[in-house]
């Protein structure tokens, strides 16, 4: 800026340079000029405001504050143009010479040169060496004339007037009220803006909560809703304004599980509303398209999909978030990543957690529902992040052997534990129906331990990640070291006899062996089985068998894991193949009836590659039974 007042000037920088660095390495939206137009114009409205509470003798004292957004008729022929008006605090010529006249102070000139050819450069490294969101404008104009008076009622009114190139002129301008108007004459290529039902629209997607009314039209309609839901007390809010906004958001109609609406000043500054979805799939009418929250400050949209503010494994959920003490970049788009952000993520993530842990204290009912639908997210968490673990633990739910097809939590399992029990037993399987079949529960039943069920596919995922929970170790219960307490009758000096000869029990034992080969490490009887005639258990130094479950869900390179085959001398059908074998050795049913055993056990695991493969074998089963 020249030192002497005159009526043209050079801007202290290389304008046409900046402006196209700030125009197409900045800015991704070029809706953006009108909400940092509006947003200039509710500052100025805000400083007009404090100048009054102590200071009536101004110009036009009773004016409305408001903004008005308004598109001329214009010759045919001749360029459109729109009109942005405010009745803030307005400038002098000598304030347009210095408030839009230098763009860039010391050093941001280089650093801007640079961040041209560079895009990985931080923009945010120059926050507060110049506002640029002005100069937004000129992504879609050929001309900008600002016409402003000042408050002050002896000022006179004066028009600033720039094509964005290295000049600009001021000169003196008829304006009886006071306040500022940004003329703009739209390049070709935006006359799109010239249409009063787009200005709405990006009135209402950026600014709809400016705190100043925005008119768009000659109709004089108002475009914003002015009052930001977020920033009222939670008190003051009725259910059905909650719904109203959540459907106006996110045009989903069915209502959200939770809200969570709150606000705090320590140790940061924060307005949040915030909803949790009924499903977690939106419908083909959603208007949210992509996770995010959505970030204001000021009552200002920044980014309209906010991913800082919530882990991924909460990305479901959507709202609000309005902060005044967050920092920004130049073009407003991106949030700096700093101490502040940290902590804004940090209080909004244990709000949300809290209104969970709540949801499922108040309302077991809906959490059910919730689980079911997004369960799987925190689960995926524990995979993903191992911060997360203590955060998301409390929230999972299982089906158990004693919770009677219900959910529990793994809090409720502990306070359900015998004092004498110093682990988590958990089954994995493919349904509930074939885990609380499955002869590992044998001997738990017996000692009425309780045992949760993992059946989700991506249990298997997560069970490598959970090696305790408050102390508690988390045990698989195919673990072959597990020990349980004796039972009173094993103990007993009377306990019954098998019925089974040893020699016939070892000969079983041995035609199990040759006929499942090396399929299987081991071949030994049971201790702890009761109604099962086999099980199958991983042998102590088996350290990937999580990974081949994977692998089968994968499909991913999947072999039958080798594992320990225990039987149950007492079982009727083992003690009929002993006999079968000590009578009959040559009798086909013998290996068809112990290949049938070993499938029936890989399919309770979860470990059988292909079921269906066991069909011709049942059929011989069946012809072989029913011909004698």
């Amino acid at each position: 800026m020249n030192e002497q007042v005159q009526d043209s000037f050079n801007f202290k920088t290389e304008v046409k340079q900046l402006l196209h660095i700030l125009v197409h390495s900045l800015y991704k939206d070029r809706d953006i000029f009108l909400r940092e137009l509006v947003s200039n114009a509710s500052d100025a409205m805000t400083r007009m405001h404090f100048e009054m509470l102590t200071n009536r003798d101004v110009l036009d004292p009773d004016a409305e504050l408001a903004i008005h957004v308004e598109v001329p008729e214009v010759a045919e022929g001749e360029p459109k143009q729109i009109i942005i008006k405010d009745s803030g605090i307005g400038m002098t010529k000598d304030e347009l010479v210095t408030n839009l006249g230098t763009i860039a102070q010391s050093g941001a000139r280089e650093f801007l040169a640079k961040m041209g050819e560079d895009e990985t450069l931080d923009p945010g490294d120059v926050i507060g060496q110049f506002g640029v969101g002005f100069y937004s404008v000129f992504m879609i104009a050929d001309e900008v004339r600002v016409v402003s008076r000042s408050y002050k009622k002896r000022a006179k009114a004066a028009v600033w007037i720039s094509d964005g190139s290295e000049s600009f002129r001021v000169e003196p301008a008829e304006k009886e009220d006071r306040g500022t108007e940004i003329h703009i004459i739209l390049k070709k290529d935006a006359e799109e803006f010239a249409n009063e039902w787009k200005l709405k629209q990006i009135v209402k997607k950026h600014s709809d909560f400016v705190r100043y009314p925005v008119y768009v039209g000659d109709d004089k309609e108002q475009a914003n809703r002015q009052e930001s839901l977020w920033r009222k007390s939670p008190s003051d809010v009725t259910a059905e304004e909650y719904k109203q906004f959540y459907q106006q958001m996110t045009m989903d109609f069915e209502e959200p599980v939770a809200t969570v609406h709150f606000a705090s000043d320590m140790p940061v500054n924060v307005r949040a509303l915030l909803f949790v979805p009924k499903k977690r799939e939106g419908g083909i009418l959603a208007a949210r398209k992509e996770p995010g929250v959505m970030l204001y400050s000021h009552n200002v949209l920044i980014q309209e999909y906010c991913t800082d503010l919530l882990p991924n494994w909460l990305s479901f959920v959507d709202g609000v978030v309005d902060s005044e003490d967050i920092s920004l970049n130049v073009s407003r788009e991106t949030v700096q990543s700093n101490r502040i952000m940290a902590q804004l993520a940090k209080t909004v993530k244990g709000r949300v957690l809290r209104e969970l842990k709540k949801l499922a204290t108040d309302e077991p009912e809906k959490y059910v529902s919730f689980w079911g639908e997004f369960g799987r997210f925190f689960k995926e968490a524990v995979a993903t992040d191992f911060s997360a673990k203590e955060d998301v633990l409390p929230l999972f739910r299982y089906v158990s052997s004693k919770s009677d097809g219900k959910l529990t939590s793994l809090d409720e399992y502990i306070e359900r534990m015998p004092e004498s029990q110093t682990e988590i037993y958990y089954v994995l399987g493919d349904s509930i129906k074939s885990v609380a079949n499955s002869p590992h529960l044998d001997p738990f039943k017996a000692r009425d331990l309780e045992v949760l069920y993992w059946v989700d596919p991506i249990d298997p995922f997560v069970s490598p990640m959970l090696a305790e929970y408050k102390e508690k170790k988390l045990r698989n219960v195919d673990d072959a070291s597990i020990e349980l307490p004796e039972l009173a009758e094993e103990a007993a000096e009377d306990k019954p006899e098998s019925k089974l000869e040893e020699a016939d029990f070892n000969r079983v034992i041995g035609r199990f062996v040759t006929t499942l080969g090396s399929r299987v490490t081991e071949v030994r009887a049971s201790k702890v089985l009761k109604n099962s005639p086999i099980r199958l258990v991983s042998p102590e130094d088996e350290t990937n068998r999580d990974m081949q479950r994977i692998q089968r869900i994968l499909d991913q390179n999947y072999e039958v894991p080798k594992k320990i085959v225990e039987v149950n001398r007492n079982h009727p059908l083992i003690a009929n193949l002993a006999h079968l074998v000590s009578d009959s050795p040559d009798n086909e049913l013998i290996n068809l009836t112990i290949e049938q055993l070993y499938d029936s056990a890989l399919v309770q695991e979860g470990l059988h590659p292909n079921p269906t493969e066991m069909v011709p074998r049942i059929q011989q089963l069946l012809e072989l039974a029913t011909a004698s």
